[in-house]
């Protein structure tokens, strides 16, 4: 729905599936009763999740109509798509499979390509369309800098022929359609300055350089071209589990001219550790609770002084739960965002404020989607019927954008 602050709505992938027939399916489930309890007189806009089997189906056949006539009936429309997961993202092991095929693929390279077709496709007249999108690759697949290196290379090379390809969207039907790199805890891109460097110093040179001898256009051109096509897809739950100063990376950001493409409005799990070693137990139970199987739940360490200390999964975390150099955890756990208190945890709520304040006063992007994927593996005293879940979590949105702070 569209807000002062821009158009929000929910994320997809909250919905399990893998092929069209069940995205489709979930969709007429649900959003006609969220769209009801929160937007029912005006459109409301989706953030659609498109596994790689669903693009397939869906791209250049009749499905894709059948689906641009219910949108029309149901009176919504899609402005960003969900383009991380490529396969089945719920009631499978995930871990960091999430990441495969990565950027250094073809096969990546192609649904993405995929997801630009259907997105041009859906995205009304006169409004930016996003593809959010894996920080490349997932970082411990690489045992050294040359591996890493390489990875960092090929995969540029991909994403540059997806500029090449949104370019030529832009130029067939005037739709600007950007893709949004999502930094996440061990992505190959994690953090903010990550993200930045590689843009810099691997995106701008290469592709200014490949575009400037494919298209035969200057430097400059070339440059503009990646910086209205390659965006940042800032996911708060993400930049607040690396303790990130949020004000301060949307400066750089403004600073470097790099846009965001989209506010991806998540929260999760923290708690600060006592300082006595026989008060530990207790917030070693409460973040078991939380260690399911499906996805990474990385957790990431704030220490007496002031360095970070990284965890690959939370059965890691717990095993150094007795580690008294650490005074804070943060746990990759995307938790309902209205809530702050889960017993002795805690979320960073507060994170979502900052940014969402931020976004009031600077307009950063007209794209918010709220990304709470995790319901069904939650502690089930936090469950609900998920489209009350969902109505739940915009609502405690909606006043943040209207009203301000």
């Amino acid at each position: 729905m569209l807000t002062s602050a821009g158009h929000l709505t929910y994320c997809t992938n909250i919905h399990p599936g893998d092929d069209w027939s069940s995205h489709f399916l979930a969709l007429k489930e649900n959003f006609p009763l969220i769209k009801n309890e929160l937007s029912p007189s005006a459109p409301m806009g989706i953030g659609l999740r498109v596994s790689y089997q669903a693009s397939k189906e869906l791209s250049g056949s009749a499905k894709l109509e059948e689906f641009k006539d219910w949108l029309i009936q149901e009176d919504a429309y899609v402005f960003t798509i969900n383009g991380f997961p490529y396969g089945e993202f719920h009631h499978t092991e995930v871990k960091d499979h999430v990441h495969s095929p990565d950027w250094t693929t073809p096969k990546r390279l192609s649904y993405t390509l995929d997801l630009v077709t259907i997105l041009s496709r859906l995205l009304p007249e006169e409004m930016d369309g996003g593809i959010s999108t894996s920080p490349l690759s997932y970082r411990y697949w690489f045992e050294n800098e040359e591996e890493r290196e390489k990875a960092m290379h090929a995969s540029t090379r991909n994403i540059i022929e997806v500029v090449e390809q949104m370019k030529r969207v832009k130029e067939s039907t005037s739709k600007v359609l950007h893709l949004d790199i999502e930094p996440e805890p061990d992505g190959l891109l994690e953090t903010g300055a990550e993200f930045m460097d590689w843009y810099e110093n691997y995106l701008l040179p290469i592709g200014k350089l490949d575009l400037s001898n494919k298209l035969g256009i200057s430097a400059s051109d070339a440059e503009n071209i990646i910086k209205e096509h390659v965006r940042l897809c800032y996911d708060v739950c993400h930049f607040a589990l690396g303790y990130e100063n949020h004000a301060t990376v949307i400066k750089q950001l403004a600073v470097k001219g790099i846009k965001i493409g989209k506010l991806q409005i998540s929260a999760a799990l923290k708690a600060a550790l006592p300082e006595r070693m026989e008060d530990r137990s207790s917030f070693k139970a409460a973040f078991s609770s939380y260690n399911e199987p499906i996805y990474l739940h990385q957790v990431i360490a704030l220490k007496d002084n002031g360095a970070l200390l990284r965890y690959r999964d939370l059965p890691d975390a717990l095993e150094d739960m007795d580690n008294m150099d650490v005074k804070e955890w943060r746990a990759h756990f995307h938790v309902p965002i209205f809530e702050n208190d889960f017993g002795i945890l805690q979320s960073t709520q507060a994170d979502i404020i900052e940014v969402l304040t931020i976004q009031e006063e600077l307009q950063l992007t007209k794209h918010l989607e709220v990304e709470t994927y995790t319901w069904g593996v939650l502690p089930t005293e936090l469950k609900l019927p998920i489209h009350q879940s969902i109505v739940r979590e915009l609502r405690w949105v909606l006043p943040l954008l209207e009203k301000g702070f």
